[in-house]
């Protein structure tokens, strides 16, 4: 306890701080440690306080360990002072290692499910907005990855929405997704990303930031899971006429059906979801534009991904029930072709089963009739 007092030389509070350290570090000490009665009031005096940059350095560290263990993270979550002295160290310490330990010990305090709510609304959202800062701007990438680490154990069904109506926060995620040099940031981002999408739903505020920062975050072409997160949003009804109306949502899906360097799998997805969002009757005649269709076309076509061409068939023939569709859709340059290859290709398997169910001719017939 003694490592606080001011009358020590700098020397002695570093090499006293920096034995507690290391006995913070073994696993049998984290809980004898934290309550010890004034241990962890003194090294919140060093952390906060101290004018050695090494000293603060070894007092983050040590809170960082202390907070690894599962039966101190509820009562470390309810200390005030000690949560302001993590997002103090988070945000203004100048040394990266000690940025980097306060973040890791917020994003260890995140792991218990009870202290998820008291985190994100301590302080009236403070500790969100040093995870955000650090996402966004911290020249250490291990702090950046551990912030969204963070980020990403805050978020679940009790929290989701407070995250999501914090300012940036959202479009701060997507961002890192795409923009941060290091992939490991980018997967964790991606990550908390969907975990927060899996928990808004459109009654929330926050729905439509949550559309926008899925629009931004689709730019990576390199993870299927934002394809797969807008699959998911769009097979929910009571979302299909918000992402349809969204013009970043369509114009998304339709980039990630016909541009190349998207996966088999992401394409999948996005074509299933403009599949899905055909099924809400007030979409139909939204989605009867050139972009849509074009996507619906490239993809009816396809030879050899099955799955694909199927929904874009089956999306072109729900346009179609909207009466007032057909004929725009019967002019548009390659559909007609498309559907009578779609009616070809369903005859020579209806031959193989009699129990398959013909939606390409219906369809074609009554394209051609709207001419």
């Amino acid at each position: 306890v003694r490592v606080a007092i001011a009358i020590l030389n700098a020397d002695c509070r570093v090499v006293r701080m920096r034995i507690i350290a290391n006995l913070a570090n073994c696993e049998e000490n984290k809980v004898m440690m934290f309550e010890h009665r004034g241990l962890v009031e003194s090294i919140l005096r060093i952390a906060t306080f101290d004018l050695s940059e090494q000293a603060r350095e070894y007092a983050s560290a040590t809170l960082m360990d202390i907070a690894s263990a599962s039966l101190n993270q509820i009562p470390m979550a309810k200390n005030d002072k000690l949560l302001g002295c993590l997002v103090k160290l988070s945000v203004t310490e100048d040394g990266p290692e000690a940025r980097e330990y306060a973040i890791t010990g917020l994003q260890n305090l995140a792991f218990a499910k009870e202290s998820r709510v008291r985190l994100v609304s301590y302080g009236s959202g403070v500790v969100l907005e040093a995870l955000k800062k650090a996402v966004s701007t911290d020249p250490n990438g291990k702090a950046r990855r551990r912030a969204a680490g963070a980020l990403t154990n805050l978020a679940c069904e009790e929290t989701a929405e407070r995250m999501g109506c914090h300012k940036s926060l959202l479009h701060t995620l997507a961002n890192a997704s795409v923009r941060d040099v290091h992939e490991d940031v980018q997967k964790r981002a991606v990550l908390a990303l969907t975990k927060l999408s899996t928990n808004i739903t459109c009654t929330m505020l926050c729905y439509e930031n949550l559309l926008d920062a899925l629009v931004v975050a689709a730019i990576n072409d390199r993870s299927e899971t934002i394809s797969a997160v807008l699959r998911v949003k769009s097979r929910e009804p009571e979302n299909r006429e918000s992402m349809g109306n969204h013009t970043g949502i369509i114009d998304t899906l339709c980039k990630i059906t016909t541009t190349e360097s998207y996966s088999i799998k992401d394409k999948d997805n996005a074509m299933r979801a403009i599949m899905h969002l055909t099924n809400e009757s007030s979409n139909r005649k939204v989605l009867c534009r050139r972009i849509v269709l074009d996507t619906l076309v490239a993809g009816a076509s396809l030879i050899h991904e099955d799955d694909i061409r199927d929904s874009a068939i089956l999306a072109i023939e729900r346009l179609a029930t909207e009466v007032s569709n057909r004929k725009y859709m019967a002019r548009h340059d390659g559909l007609l072709v498309a559907v009578a290859r779609a009616t070809e290709r369903e005859c020579k398997m209806d031959q193989a089963s009699s129990e398959r169910s013909l939606l390409a001719k219906p369809l074609l017939m009554s394209l051609l009739v709207a001419l």
